[in-house]
């Protein structure tokens, strides 16, 4: 069963909200998987894991795939990372560089992908 998609207007308020002050547990979580739905979209394909415990995980970026076990590459940060460096907040190399992201394999690197187009228009006032 396919996961359900969060619906821009829901997910743009969630990520200008965890934006904008401390947000609770729920509005975190959507921001980080509505950011994470985008890269998926942008960069279709399954030969990266790219996760934000413990929010979710997406696979994204053409090329070869995996079918069991721990993909070769993976990328994995924290939540406040991830909405950083999503949202344009931070730069990917910054970031590598402070050892706030773990990537690893040859196509672990977001760097092209990000920041991502979203929308705060769309969260309305």
């Amino acid at each position: 069963m396919a996961k359900p998609r969060i619906a821009a207007t829901d997910g743009a308020e969630a990520v200008r909200r965890a934006l904008a002050t401390v947000a609770g547990r729920d509005t975190e979580a959507t921001a980080v998987r509505y950011l994470l739905q985008l890269l998926a979209e942008g960069a279709p394909g399954n030969s990266v894991e790219v996760r934000v415990p413990p929010f979710g995980a997406v696979q994204c970026i053409e090329g070869p795939g995996h079918t069991r076990g721990t993909p070769p590459n993976v990328v994995e940060m924290d939540a406040l990372t991830w909405l950083a460096i999503a949202t344009g907040g931070d730069t990917w190399d910054a970031t590598v560089a402070r050892g706030k992201i773990s990537a690893s394999g040859s196509r672990a690197h977001l760097g092209a992908h990000l920041p991502l187009s979203w929308d705060p228009d769309e969260a309305g006032e």
